[in-house]
């Protein structure tokens, strides 16, 4: 089965830095797409960021453009988000997620998969 562990998330002041880590198991790790999802309280999900193994094709939502960068290594099966300067409205709860067919368009990702999420909450 598949499994997804998330983890990494925690408190920092706004300009600091967090790295996330998706810990995955249960598939062929190199035959699907994983990224991060994220929620805040009273607002809609929102894509964050996806890795598509098989072509190291990335994406990333305008707003963490320059800031966050996803990275995969394969020999360990796991993601990871790496959050620079991060700011207050990065505050939400993070989630992993996997899915094997690659989408369309990044904005359609809708994966099949989902891990627990981590919260990360940023601090003015």
């Amino acid at each position: 089965d598949v499994q997804l562990q998330a983890s990494g998330g925690g408190l920092v002041q706004a300009g600091g830095s967090l790295r996330l880590s998706c810990a995955a198991s249960g598939f062929t790790f190199d035959n699907y797409g994983i990224g991060w999802f994220r929620r805040a309280p009273g607002k809609d999900r929102e894509r964050v960021s996806y890795i598509w193994q098989s072509d190291r094709s990335t994406y990333y939502t305008d707003s963490v453009k320059g800031r966050f960068t996803i990275s995969s290594d394969n020999s360990k099966n796991t993601v990871y988000l790496q959050m620079n300067n991060l700011k207050p409205e990065d505050t939400a709860k993070y989630y992993c997620a996997a899915d094997p067919v690659k989408p369309l368009l990044f904005r359609l990702w809708q994966p099949a998969h989902w891990g627990q999420g981590t919260q990360v909450t940023v601090s003015s």
